[in-house]
């Protein structure tokens, strides 16, 4: 969890959220005494109350009492028996999750109760349109919006997902105990419900047990789809249409989608190697079966809302011609010519059952994911000819028992599949007449219900649309048939339309703008895919394969060229028509993985994937080796298939992270548009679109905070200048993480920070691990999410933020920058003690326990800083609550500028440069949040004394960036223009600092046995809280 959604932190109530802990608080006390006893839980209650005391002491600035309660605590944790230790560790997550499930709840409850929320449509459009804004530029902008968020699978989910449901599920119930309709009875059955969930939250293993495969991580990603932004996004769409219609007089376009999402779960292999063509290719798949499946149930519903049989003329003529086109159908079945259509005949009729909560409206519908295994059921009709042989032979010794556990089965097996197939066949005598039983007879005339008709076609061609799929995933033959099943949204959207303005023509605009309007709404924004995959890969790996190309082609070695030799070969090859990759060529595994994963893009296609990806990117020879390659294995899946490949070419990106490749992002740009053939391909095929990516993780690990955080500005300046020169749109991809460390923060303050013009309408941004869950885990948080971008987005267009007033002030920014980089770089990478001091005062080494995700912590083997991914990096420290890659040479920079006379300018910064302020303004909420005393106490009992002299100049460092933070913003104490988030952070102190004493505990003891699997249970859990605590991890 993060406190990164803090754009609503003020919108919290803080007497009622109070209540609401101390109902869970109790409730969890209760169900604590029955766990584990009477005795236990004095305990805890002794502990929790040592922690609370020493806390109020130290924030009342009596610090020496407070030392001797602290000490006192850790004296009495250190003497607990391992159980105990483990039960407490539990018990202080769970009462910090209970206390994130209020804070959330609260979140929705005043969103939904606040009649103009700041930030919102509303709130935003009033703005605009008072400052000078035209109604029709208002309107125009927001319709031409192009917002794309990008889920990925970075590891810094700590919370496993049967936890995350069980949260959800409290989090709905103290929502329904809002409502002022409940009986005594509602509320106390309201109560046993909260005390099951609690009750089961207890004896649920919080811990995985083994590391998610990247299907795994794609499956969670597309949960999240199903359960909250599925719901989510007609709301948000309604809400942005109302608020157009309320200020401009026009509504949203019905198809218009201001935002759409794409993902990186299955497809980011960048360091990865569990990230297989292979693997890319299921999950493609599955994203597409998974939206197949949820437009049937949505058209299921609307076959029901729609009973109505006022239609237009054309609507009324195109019923007439489905069911002329059935009965003619019909006729061909009885005569024995076609099995398949008649079983199929029945999607026409009248609905027979209502589907699963088709009476609920999609704002509160709720339930677990129903595809959490995919299965086929055993009356699968669709029997493709090449399979219609195994009815006939090689069946009929399968015995009854067998033929009962196949009555279900799984996609894992074939033969399973192939045994369904045949139940199916022996089935066949006398289901028409027992189908007759259950069903009602199919309609004979359009006019008593066209619109049931037409969407009876459509369920029709979705349901063998899924079943293609199904057999695609299964790795079975199969030929796609344009006419009776979809392959775009186009497709799908055609019928849907005729039915939304038949309804508008007779009248019936009250339902065309229900269910029908949603529906066409989510298939505008998800498309047949859902979200569209990227695949993301590091540069140095497409150099490998062509190393191994020019070599078997006697060509020399690639990567020992020059830029300019590189850019002469590869525009060469660009230009020319004839495969550069011979069919027969042998390559080692790593190479092979690379030509693999581009032909699977080529089978995809831009219909079900986004962009490429090229992560470390430095120079324009990068962006034309994929383009090389791309065009490759395009032409080899066309001659190979005899047809040409789906959709487009996937568009480019490059990815540049560290100082020195932001630095050369400019000159990279400027020298890839001069090259005429990629210039001529961008506009011909992206419309003359160029997609940049930039990087906070690495270059902030690199340089440090601020000085990552200027070079990102500068960076993202020079990007826009040079597409600017050649006439070229630019959208900036923003790789931000959830932490501070790693460029996350307030969504609405990240966008309005951004240098003036880089933010044109269009903006694309990944959401990583835990932000995704905290941001759209639930629809109403979703849907003030999303609002939150578009609002955004809009004010960055049209009222760009203020660039530096005077050059005097960039000058100002340099020095910091530098002085800020050469005091980090010098502490982390040239201090020779660092390393071990890290090592030692965290517990990095034993993060890779917690199975949180399906990459490897390290890029490569070495066990320095520079290989270790950032999440790990970040997280090590948040736990300790140093948050130190945050902050760590801050505070020597501001220091260093305002000893040179610039302390009034850098006054003057923070109030007129947005920028400016809100780097400074996420430095100081890092700082409210580490904590020195704890930090002290990490050195104190895990680091070895000759080291120990580092935490001290570490902690005075700290102290020192507190000072010229607060001196800048002109603030007395930290956070003190956001008393809400201090108030947040301030009620969760007592059981994080005991958390982190166990954990200090725990560490001691498992570095003397590390081979106890009690102990590393026990850390693993103090990990979970500290992560609950701290509201972020990576």
């Amino acid at each position: 969890m993060t406190d990164t959604t803090d754009d609503i932190a003020e919108e919290i109530s803080f007497q009622s959220f109070e209540d609401d802990c101390k109902l869970l608080g109790s409730l969890f006390h209760d169900v604590l005494q029955k766990e584990v006893g009477n005795s236990f839980m004095e305990k805890v209650e002794r502990i929790r109350i040592l922690a609370q005391s020493a806390l109020n002491l130290r924030l009342a600035g009596i610090e020496d009492t407070a030392n001797l309660l602290e000490k006192q605590l850790t004296s009495e944790i250190s003497k607990m028996p391992l159980e105990e230790a483990l039960t407490l560790a539990r018990t202080f997550t769970h009462s910090l999750n209970l206390m994130g499930i209020a804070d959330t709840h609260h979140r929705m409850h005043k969103v939904r109760n606040v009649t103009q929320l700041a930030r919102s449509c509303d709130d935003i459009f009033s703005q605009l349109l008072q400052s000078g804004i035209s109604p029709d530029e208002l309107y125009e902008t927001v319709c031409k919006q192009e917002v794309e968020i990008v889920l990925t699978a970075h590891p810094t989910q700590i919370n496993r997902r049967t936890l995350q449901y069980k949260h959800v599920r409290i989090a709905h119930l103290l929502d329904y105990n809002t409502r002022s309709d409940l009986s005594l009875e509602d509320r106390e059955r309201l109560i046993e419900d909260l005390v099951r969930e609690i009750t089961s939250l207890w004896q649920t293993d919080e811990l995985r047990r083994q590391k998610p495969t990247p299907v795994d991580e794609a499956r969670a990603g597309l949960n999240i789809v199903e359960q909250s932004l599925w719901k989510a996004v007609p709301h948000y769409l309604r809400r942005v249409s109302n608020s157009l219609k309320k200020f401009t007089g026009k509504p949203l376009p019905l198809t218009c989608t201001p935002i759409k999402f794409g993902s990186w779960m299955g497809g980011d292999r960048d360091g990865n190697p569990n990230v297989t063509a292979k693997v890319t290719k299921e999950v493609s798949l599955l994203s597409r079966w998974m939206a197949i499946d949820l437009y049937i149930r949505e058209v299921d519903s609307l076959r029901f809302e729609l009973s109505t049989d006022r239609c237009s003329d054309r609507f009324s003529r195109l019923a007439d011609e489905i069911l002329e086109k059935e009965g003619s159908s019909t006729q061909d079945s009885e005569r024995g010519q076609s099995n398949y259509s008649n079983q199929l005949q029945s999607s026409s009729s009248l609905p027979s059952q209502l589907p699963p909560r088709a009476h609920l409206p999609s704002c509160i519908e709720f339930g677990e994911s129903q595809h959490t295994k995919f299965e086929i059921a055993t009356t699968t009709d669709y029997m493709p000819p090449n399979l219609q042989k195994h009815n006939e032979e090689g069946f009929s010794k399968i015995d009854s028992e067998k033929a009962d556990n196949g009555s279900r089965g799984s996609f894992s097996s074939t033969s399973q599949l192939l045994l369904q197939r045949k139940l199916f066949a022996e089935s066949q005598v006398g289901k028409t007449s027992f189908q007759k039983l259950l069903e009602p007879p199919p309609l004979k005339r359009a006019s008593s219900a066209p619109y049931r008709i037409v969407l009876g076609e459509v369920k029709e061609k979705l349901v063998k649309t899924r079943r293609l799929l199904e057999l695609l995933i299964e790795g079975l033959p199969c030929e796609f048939d344009p006419v009776n099943s979809y392959e775009t949204s186009d497709q799908l959207l055609e019928p849907l339309l005729l039915c939304y303005e038949s309804l508008q023509s007779s009248g019936a605009s009250v339902l065309a703008d229900g269910r029908l309007a949603d529906l066409i709404r989510r298939v505008s924004t998800f498309g047949m895919v859902l979200v569209k995959l990227d695949l993301r890969q590091e540069s140095a790996r497409h150099s490998e394969a062509l190393d191994a190309i020019t070599t078997y082609l006697g060509m020399g070695t690639y990567s020992e060229w020059d830029e300019e030799k590189k850019l002469d070969f590869l525009t060469r090859e660009l230009k020319g028509k004839r495969p550069l990759v011979p069919p027969y060529i042998e390559v080692g595994p790593d190479v092979k993985e690379v030509l693999d994963t581009f032909r699977v893009a080529a089978e995809l296609g831009s219909e079900s994937l986004g962009a490429y990806v090229i992560s470390m990117a430095s120079n324009a020879s990068d962006v034309l080796a994929v383009e090389l390659l791309q065009k490759d294995a395009r032409l080899a899946i066309t001659s190979k298939h005899g047809k040409p490949c789906p959709g487009g070419t996937l568009r480019v990106v490059p990815l540049f992270e560290t100082v020195n490749d932001l630095r050369a992002a400019g000159p990279s740009i400027r020298k890839l548009f001069s090259i005429d053939w990629y210039r001529e391909h961008v506009q011909k095929n992206h419309n003359g679109h160029q997609e940049v990516m930039v990087g906070y993780s690495d270059s902030g690990k690199d340089a440090g905070r601020f000085t990552a955080a200027w070079e990102l500005y500068k960076a993202q300046e020079n990007v826009v200048a040079a597409c600017n020169e050649f006439g070229i749109k630019i959208t900036l991809f923003h790789g931000r993480g959830g932490s501070i460390g790693r460029g996350g923060g307030p969504t609405y303050l990240a966008i309005q920070s951004q240098p003036p013009g880089s933010v044109m309408g269009s903006l694309r941004s990944t959401e990583q691990g835990e932000m995704v869950q905290a941001k759209f885990g639930i629809p109403q948080t979703a849907v003030r999410q999303l609002e939150i971008y578009t609002t955004a987005v809009l004010l960055a267009t049209l009222k760009p933020p203020q660039p530096p007033r005077e050059e005097k002030w960039r000058n100002v920014m340099e020095e910091i920058s530098k002085i800020s980089c050469q005091h980090y770089r010098s502490t982390v990478y040239e201090n020779p003690e660092f390393l071990s001091y890290f090592q030692e005062a965290t517990p990095q080494a034993e993060l890779g326990f917690l199975n949180i995700g399906s990459r490897p912590t390290r890029r490569k083997s070495s066990t320095g800083i520079g290989h270790l991914r950032a999440i790990p990096w970040v997280f090590a420290w948040t736990q300790t609550r140093f948050v130190l890659p945050a902050w760590l040479g801050v505070g020597a920079g501001l220091k260093g500028v305002s000893e040179k006379g610039h302390a009034d300018d850098l006054q003057e910064m923070y109030k007129e440069w947005p920028f400016f302020q809100s780097t400074i303004d996420l430095i100081e909420m890092v700082l409210a949040k580490a904590d020195i005393p704890i930090t002290k106490h990490y050195d104190e009992q895990l680091v070895s004394e000759k080291r120990r002299g580092l935490g001290t100049e570490l902690r005075k460092e700290l102290v020192t960036t507190e000072k010229y933070v607060l001196v800048i913003s002109g603030h007395e104490k930290l956070l003190e223009n956001n008393k809400s988030l201090k108030k947040l952070i301030e009620s969760r102190l007592p059981y994080l600092n005991a958390m982190n004493m166990m954990q200090v505990e725990v560490l001691k003891r498992l570095r003397r046995d590390e081979d106890n699997n009690k102990l590393r249970d026990a850390l693993l859990i103090t990990i979970n809280g500290i992560a609950a605590g701290m509201r972020n991890t990576g």
